[in-house]
């Protein structure tokens, strides 16, 4: 009897390990195989990620940014956008169940000049000459540098401003600027400088060409993005002795980038001015019936006489106003002109995971007109 059970309890032991290897082996065969990945540049910093494996139910992928977690995607392919230069490793995981995955990774480098955008070749362009009106200052950007006739603002506008006032994220700098082939460029950048996590350059005729009245025009193709705010602007000269806002403020052309309610169809002509101790303002938009500011030229200009000013898009009025009343006294004075890419502040708010880096505003030419 004890022989029989000695027989019956070996019996159960290599039963029991027979099981346990037959799991062993199932678990094995329920992990995909033969993982396959290729990454493929499209260009602006996306790239597209292939891959399929054997017996695999589903994928994940992460794309080499900080602690990021691998996402679930769907089906055996997935495009995905880098916004700054540097090295990625992409890591693709093909799964049989939420535990059980085989990976592979692949690196890919992203360069600052993949990131860069074309200069437009369509969009409107103005004429040269208008009846009653002469050509006073212009710049059509010829050359490899800024003319005498601009100056850069440095920095980030702290401690007394800071942000500029507008709690702005970038550091402005002369390298963001470039002059190329009858072209200004300003560039907006994610990378750490001056601690700020975004340059930028902001460049005016302060103190070199200042104008009251007449017509200017502008053409430039804007940038686009969530927190990207291109500007072409004036101050009045008198900004060092009675500050802002009581020196008057021109906004030629603001538009503030991102999808959120069309924001980068839409231009804003805005004025800013002191009205007896208090701050004022008076703006309008214009928001394009297709498209977006990005990817052409356009014409951003005002005509500016001592009774209103009258803003247009394209030689097409959208905005004016009466600047007749004594109040607004700060519009018939000398004012100079800026041009800038901020990023961030109060208005656009703060780029996020949507916004392409380096965004540029290329400027063709600024011209002023004054009435003979």
């Amino acid at each position: 009897m004890a022989k029989v059970k000695l027989i019956y309890l070996l019996f159960l032991a290599v039963f029991a390990s027979s099981s346990c290897s037959q799991e062993e082996v199932d678990q094995q065969v329920l992990l995909p195989s033969n993982l396959q990945v290729s990454v493929e540049k499209t260009g602006r910093g996306a790239v597209k990620i292939d891959f399929q494996a054997i017996d695999a139910n589903f994928y994940k992928v992460s794309y080499g940014l900080p602690n990021q977690v691998p996402e679930r995607v769907v089906g055996n392919s997935v495009v995905y956008n880098y916004n700054a230069e540097g090295t990625y490793t992409i890591r693709v995981q093909a799964h049989s169940t939420e535990a059980d995955f085989i990976s592979l990774t692949k690196s890919v480098e992203i360069t600052g000049a993949e990131l860069e955008e074309e200069i437009p070749l369509t969009g409107f362009e103005s004429p040269l000459t208008y009846n009653g009106y002469n050509l006073v200052w212009n710049d059509e950007f010829g050359g490899s540098s800024l003319s005498s006739d601009w100056v850069y603002d440095i920095g980030d506008g702290c401690p007394n401003l800071c942000g500029w006032g507008n709690n702005e994220l970038e550091y402005y700098r002369q390298e963001n600027a470039e002059v190329r082939d009858g072209y200004l460029i300003i560039k907006a950048k994610q990378e750490n400088f001056g601690s700020r996590n975004y340059t930028s350059s902001r460049v005016k005729t302060q103190g070199k060409k200042s104008f009251t009245f007449g017509r200017i025009d502008v053409r430039a193709a804007l940038p686009k993005g969530q927190g990207i705010w291109p500007a072409i602007w004036m101050l009045g000269d008198n900004i060092t002795t009675v500050n802002w806002p009581a020196c008057g403020e021109i906004d030629i052309m603001e538009m503030i980038g991102g999808n959120a309610d069309g924001r980068d169809n839409t231009i804003h002509g805005t004025v800013h001015w002191d009205n007896n101790g208090n701050y004022a303002q008076f703006g309008g938009s214009k928001k394009k019936n297709s498209g977006i500011f990005n990817g052409e030229f356009h014409v951003f200009s005002i005509i500016w006489n001592k009774d209103k000013i009258v803003w247009l898009l394209d030689n097409v009025p959208y905005h004016e106003i009466d600047i007749t009343p004594g109040a607004l006294d700060e519009f018939k004075k000398p004012f100079f002109l800026l041009l800038n890419v901020a990023v961030g502040g109060n208005w656009p708010g703060s780029p996020n995971g949507t916004t392409i880096f380096p965004q540029q505003m290329v400027v063709d030419y600024v011209r002023v007109f004054q009435e003979i």
